[in-house]
């Protein structure tokens, strides 16, 4: 599923953010990828989706070596992933349905096909009440929701997501955290880079702490390891 093999990415500035990491997530697992800011983290998420290039090593996700992919090939690529950020990343002029069609229309999906995958996300989120609002129309939980229904309605294998709860009040992250619980239970492999201590003590899940670029810990079961 994602393959890293002795993975090294240093910036034009000197800065080593991999420093030699191999790791195998497979199929259906659920981790967690924490660590102290400035340790590697967003690197270590971004070179999974294609936003870094590996300076050596091979990153694999989907049977796909992204260290030798064509920039050309990345959009297809990123068709097969489902990325969840922070910020949501929402088109502001495009109500709740239509950031969701997006993701199926620019793969030229058939229109009747985009109607069903979307409403039955939608309603896998709990928004299928509101397709005509917004995304200013909306809280920023329901928000991240819209964002995570685009991430899914194309069923991609691997869901990566970047500290989707970092700008939501813990409630309302505990909300996003039972989604992201019932996608995973469908049987879609879940990447997470988190600060939230709490979530990752209670839902005990595979846990891959990064440090000064390289993997610090990887247990089963873990958690956060980190104080407050």
């Amino acid at each position: 599923m994602i393959q890293m093999n002795n993975v090294i990415k240093k910036y034009p500035n000197g800065v080593v953010a991999t420093n030699g990491i191999t790791i195998d997530i497979k199929q259906g697992e659920f981790v967690y990828v924490v660590g102290p800011s400035g340790a590697g983290k967003s690197t270590f998420i971004k070179l999974m989706y294609r936003e870094e290039k590996p300076t050596s090593g091979e990153v694999i996700v989907n049977g796909i070596n992204l260290a030798t992919l064509k920039n050309s090939r990345v959009p297809q690529l990123r068709r097969q992933l489902g990325v969840v950020f922070q910020d949501f990343k929402l088109l502001p002029r495009l109500n709740v349905y239509e950031n969701v069609a997006f993701a199926l229309e620019v793969i030229e999906e058939h229109p009747k096909m985009i109607r069903k995958r979307v409403m039955e996300v939608l309603e896998l989120v709990g928004l299928k009440h509101k397709v005509r609002m917004l995304p200013n129309e909306l809280s920023g939980g329901e928000q991240q929701r819209v964002a995570i229904a685009r991430s899914i309605v194309n069923m991609p294998k691997v869901v990566i997501a970047d500290e989707p709860t970092g700008n939501l009040d813990p409630e309302t992250s505990w909300e996003i955290m039972r989604i992201f619980e019932e996608i995973n239970t469908r049987g879609t492999t879940i990447v997470m880079a988190t600060h939230n201590r709490e979530i990752v003590n209670t839902m005990r899940k595979r846990v891959i702490a990064v440090e000064s670029g390289m993997i610090a810990r990887d247990e089963y079961g873990g958690d956060y390891g980190y104080e407050g």
